[in-house]
Order: structure tokens, then C-alpha cells, then sequence
């Protein structure tokens, strides 16, 4: 057994254990709880340090960073969570089912059996189910709940359909056995392109895209320990199941192009339906959406290891982010997408100097390493990514303009070498297509010049006009609701609550 799938089930077996232990009678749950997420921190960290020393080899550096982020996450959240929910009548429950959320995350990450991914995944979403519905009297989160496990229901459906077909063209469902059979393939079989393309609408499906996306934005009825755990860990495995499965995905046109059209779709229009809301946490709901468009559309082009860093990256921000969602007056000051005083002109000529440094540091990388390459999509999002970083304040400012500059070449290298080291580790698709090119700049463009649009020309009457759909999510999700309730009513459970608590009604006249 390699320490790869020895630590995996190491740390996973921490978490079912403690699962486990949390049920003893006593009020040493929280203890318990606690010292489980500490315990797989430490593991996460020493057992790649125990396979240097013994082997003298340098780790698998994807599932040390995985094991590492997911322990790192757990630890936080449910030290937050111990002090948030101390004293409420469930706690023990959200104990259990969060010990057992992480605990299947644990086994998808480190097993190399797709049906072992499969159960795993589904654990996470049903035990995920219990935590939305952690203050059960409120309607809200039953309705947003159930919205959630039809979508995620239909997301198993496609992957259980993907391993039937996988096992009957291939006799195997083991991860590496698949990637050795398709490497000697020049095509794929019919029945492996609708695998492929399953695989893709799984993760589709349970990232929340459009139009199926309207849980993720409604579940602030939950704690907001559970938002965190949501959009920081369990929302963000679709993306890792396609980069385990990335040698199907590359050989599948089909599934790279819903992946493209969908995420990049998803991305933009998400993106503007987050400058039209007020409250900080839907605003990070509306960003998870457009974070995981960005992630699929990264892996349908093929651009694996930039994938993988917007996951972790994506992850560790947004747990902070919800946890500390409290500080409401700081978030206000970074509420616009662009700042309220960059110019046009000062875009367009930012835009200009970003592609310059961009290119002029990847000349510098190919000259001291001639194998060195980078697909022109990776510039293009580069560019677009690290371009505010430029913008100045009213007029000219050669200080915010130096400093911006050193904040362009130091992301920018940052991320050649990161794709130096993962780019030898991930198998890659990136080619430098024409019409996908066009398509990216055209997605971001849009994205980009629209959010300059509605900042700077937020009275005009076409703005005005759009406004009510921008911000209704162009009414997607009411579609979507009224089409699976009917197909899957709700039984509203008895609201025990409301019969010992009076509604209080504010000086508004609104529901308190």
C-alpha cells in the first residue's frame, strides 16, 4: 500500500472513529470533536515527513496538499463551530454529521476505486443534507434543502451511470488501471464518451452551476460554520473528481466543451448578479457559484494545474471569508468588483501593461528553461486576473503604479513556478486553440467591461432596465424550483418551535 492511500485512510479513519466516540453519553462531544480534527492536522503534516525519512523521496505533492487543506479546514471550522453553537439544543447533532462529512471527504480524496469516490461523494452530500438543516423550524432551510438533494441526487445518477458503462468497456473501476487503458487508446469508445460527458454533467451539477445553482445561494438559513465547510470544501470536489479523472476528460471533445460553455457561462453571469447584492454572504454565495464556472471552465481547457491552485486558493479564502463574514464594515470597502474611481482609460492602459509584464517574464522563464511552455489561454486569464492590480487613484500615481507592477511580476512568477512543478504532475489538454481563445476573451471581456459599465453608468436607462433581472438572477432558479417541486413536492416537517415562540414583528412591520 503506497503512503499516499495509507495516509489518506489514516486520516479518514480519524475522523469515522471520532465519529464514532462522539456518540458516548457525556457532554464531551465538542472535546471529542476538537481533538479528532487535531490529531488528523498533525497526521496530515508528519506522515509526508515520515515517508521522506524512510524512503528519501520527496512525497506526491497533490495528495499531501489535499490531505493538508482538508485537515487544515476541518480543524478551523469546527473550532469555530464549538464556540458558535455551544448551547444549542442540536449540537451534538451537527457533531456527528460534520465528523462524518469530513471523514467521507477524507476517503474520496484518498482512494484510487471510483466506486469507493462514488459512495464517498454521496456520503458527503447526505450527511451535508443534515447540517442545511441543522435549526429544522425553519422552513427556509427545509425548502433549500431539498432543493439541494434532488440536484445532488441527479449529479449520483449521472456518475453511477458513468461507472456502469466505464466498468463494462474497461472490466475495472480501479483510477490507475483506467488511465493505463486509455493511454494506449487513440479514441474513445462510444460508451467512454457518454462516461466522459457524465462525468462532466456530475460535477456540473454538484458545483452548483446554471441553472441548477439556487441552493448554494439560499442556504444562509444553515450556521455559518456549515457555509464554510460548504463553499470552502465539499462544493470544491467536483473539480478535484475531474482532475483525478482528467485522462477520460481530455479525450472526451464533448465533455470539455460542456465544461467550457457551462462554467464560463456560469462564471459570468454569476459574476454580475454579485454586484447587485447587499448582504456580504449571498455576495459570497453569488462569488462560489462564478469561482466554481471559472474552475470548470480551467479544466475543460485542459488547464489542470491552474485548476487545482484555484481550488486550494478558492478553499482556504473562502473558510476565512465566511467565518469572518461577521465583519461586515470591512467587506462593505472592498464591495465593487472594480474600484469606484478607476477610469476607463486607466483600465485599457493597465490591461496593456499587464500583458506586457506577463509575456516579458515568460520570455525571461523560456530563456533560462527552453521547455518551458504556457498555453495562450493561461495568459489571457492572467492578464484579466492581475490587470487591477495597476489601476490608480484619479490621476497618475507613479508609487501605486510601481507597486502595482511588483504585485503583477510577483503573482505572475509565482504561478510560472507553480505550473513547473504540477505541470510535470497532471496530465494537460491545453493547446492554443483560436476559437476557444476567442471565446475566453470574450467571456472575461464581458464580465469585465459589463462590471465597469454598471459602476460607472449605473443611471442609465438600459442598466436600469436590466437591474431587476441581474439581480433576481435572471429568474433562473424560479424556473427550475417550480419545474422539480412538481416533480418532487415538499412535506414541510411540524415547526415545533413555533408553537413556544412568538413572532416578533420591527418597527418595519417585516418578520424579525
Amino acid at each position: 500500500m503506497s503512503f499516499f492511500v495509507a495516509s489518506g485512510l489514516a486520516l479518514a479513519a480519524i475522523f469515522f472513529i471520532g465519529f464514532i466516540v462522539s456518540y458516548l453519553p457525556g457532554r464531551h462531544h465538542w472535546l471529542i470533536a476538537r481533538a479528532t480534527a487535531f490529531l488528523a492536522l498533525l497526521v496530515s503534516i508528519g506522515y509526508p515527513l515520515i515517508e521522506w525519512l524512510i524512503t528519501g523521496q520527496t512525497p506526491a505533492l497533490i495528495p499531501v496538499l489535499m490531505g493538508l487543506l482538508v485537515a487544515l479546514l476541518g480543524w478551523v471550522i469546527i473550532g469555530y463551530s464549538s464556540r458558535y453553537l455551544e448551547g444549542e439544543s442540536r449540537e451534538r447533532m451537527f457533531v456527528h454529521a460534520i465528523l462524518f462529512t469530513i471523514a467521507c471527504v477524507f476517503t474520496l480524496i484518498s482512494t484510487t476505486h471510483l466506486l469507493i469516490l462514488a459512495v464517498a461523494w454521496t456520503g458527503t452530500s447526505i450527511s451535508l443534507h443534515y447540517l442545511l438543516t441543522f435549526y429544522r423550524e425553519r422552513k427556509a432551510a427545509q425548502v433549500v434543502a431539498h432543493k439541494k438533494f434532488i440536484v445532488s441526487r441527479l449529479g449520483e445518477v449521472a456518475l453511477g451511470v458513468a461507472l456502469i458503462l466505464i466498468y463494462l468497456e474497461l472490466d475495472t473501476l480501479s483510477i490507475n488501471t483506467i488511465a493505463a487503458s486509455l493511454s494506449v487508446m487513440n479514441e474513445l469508445t462510444l460508451p467512454l464518451q457518454f462516461a466522459a460527458v457524465l462525468f462532466a454533467l456530475a460535477a456540473v451539477l454538484k458545483t452548483a452551476q446554471l441553472p441548477l445553482h439556487g441552493w448554494i445561494i439560499q442556504v444562509m438559513e444553515a450556521p455559518t460554520p456549515v457555509s464554510a465547510l460548504m463553499h470552502a470544501g465539499v462544493v470544491n470536489i467536483g473539480g478535484y473528481v475531474l482532475i483525478t479523472m482528467a485522462t477520460l476528460i481530455n479525450m472526451s471533445i464533448p465533455a470539455q466543451l460542456l465544461l467550457v460553455v457551462v462554467g464560463s457561462i456560469t462564471a459570468v453571469l454569476a459574476g454580475w448578479v454579485m454586484m447587485t447584492r447587499i448582504s456580504i454572504k449571498v455576495r459570497l454565495a453569488w462569488s462560489t457559484c462564478a469561482q466554481m464556472g471559472f474552475m470548470l471552465m480551467e479544466i475543460g481547457l485542459g488547464l489542470y494545474e491552474l485548476a487545482f491552485l484555484h481550488l486550494i486558493a478558492h478553499s482556504i479564502y473562502k473558510g476565512h471569508a465566511f467565518l469572518a463574514a461577521g465583519d461586515a464594515v470591512k467587506q462593505a470597502e472592498h464591495k465593487d468588483y472594480l474600484p469606484s474611481w478607476a477610469e476607463p482609460k486607466g483600465i485599457i492602459m493597465s490591461l496593456l501593461v499587464a500583458t506586457a509584464l506577463i509575456i516579458a517574464s515568460l520570455l525571461i522563464w523560456q530563456w533560462l528553461l527552453p521547455t518551458f511552455l504556457l498555453a495562450s489561454e493561461i495568459i489571457v486569464i492572467l492578464v484579466f486576473a492581475l490587470a487591477p492590480l495597476l489601476w490608480y487613484q484619479k490621476t497618475f500615481s507613479a508609487k501605486l503604479f510601481t507597486l502595482g507592477t511588483v504585485r503583477v511580476l510577483g503573482i505572475a512568477n509565482l504561478y510560472y513556478a507553480w505550473h513547473l512543478v504540477f505541470s510535470q504532475i497532471m496530465p494537460s489538454a491545453a493547446s492554443d486553440n483560436l476559437p476557444q481563445l476567442i471565446w475566453i476573451i470574450f467571456s472575461f471581456g464581458l464580465l469585465y467591461f459589463a462590471q465597469i459599465a454598471v459602476i460607472k453608468y449605473s443611471n442609465s436607462r438600459l442598466l436600469r432596465v436590466c437591474f431587476p433581472w441581474i439581480y433576481n438572477g435572471f429568474y433562473l432558479d424560479e424556473t427550475f424550483t417550480r419545474l422539480t417541486f412538481k416533480i418532487w413536492p415538499l412535506k414541510l416537517s411540524p415547526v415545533q418551535a413555533e408553537t413556544k415562540v412568538n413572532r416578533r414583528i420591527n418597527s418595519s412591520g417585516e418578520s424579525a
